[in-house]
């Protein structure tokens, strides 16, 4: 279990904007990515295989180990926009899993969660991931391949490719105002069979 919310979650609430997307500016350097962490308008840009350091001594998001976890976002209350985000690290691959609470509609707060590998949708194709919500006697499961990094969080959620919850949904599941997600990440069937073949 990883109870935890990144301590810029509270901060990005209370300014009542989101970050800016920096995916939508030019990139000089091809080899560049932006930060990829969504709760700070943060200026650093390295290669994919810096990503990780960055996030962790920079940002301080934690990593879990494993093919399979459970995530603990804590404080569900709170104000939208609040992110949650820890980074998970399976099958030699590091991936960031984004749970963000946002009002797509005024006045009604929704929850997205979504995977993201820190590398390209190359490799991303190759994995399939799963998050599970079960509370209750009640299971919602979520299983999508996951999206690169090199995408914006906010593209993701706008393209709907995520697990959406309304704040009703969302209640069902938490306990105390807090929400466990399962997380499971695979190889992909495809990719399997391909390397069969």
């Amino acid at each position: 279990y990883a109870p935890t919310r990144c301590a810029a979650a509270q901060t990005s609430a209370e300014q009542g904007v989101l970050p800016p997307c920096h995916h939508h500016e030019a990139v000089h350097d091809p080899q560049l990515v932006p930060c990829t962490c969504p709760l700070f308008s943060c200026p650093w840009e390295g290669h994919l295989e810096v990503v990780v350091p960055h996030l962790r001594q920079t940002h301080r998001i934690n990593i879990l180990q494993g093919a399979e976890i459970v995530f603990l976002a804590t404080d569900m209350h709170l104000p939208a926009p609040t992110d949650w985000i820890i980074m998970h690290s399976c099958l030699g691959h590091q991936f960031l899993l984004v749970l963000r609470k946002q009002e797509k509609y005024e006045g009604h707060p929704q929850f997205f969660a979504t995977m993201m590998l820190i590398g390209t949708q190359t490799q991303a194709d190759n994995f399939t991931y799963r998050l599970e919500l079960n509370r209750n006697q009640r299971r919602l499961k979520w299983e999508a391949t996951p999206r690169s990094v090199l995408e914006c969080v906010d593209s993701v959620i706008s393209d709907g490719d995520c697990l959406v919850l309304n704040t009703s949904l969302a209640q069902l599941f938490s306990d105390n105002g807090s929400l466990a997600i399962g997380i499971a990440i695979t190889t992909s069937k495809v990719h399997n069979a391909e390397n069969d073949a």
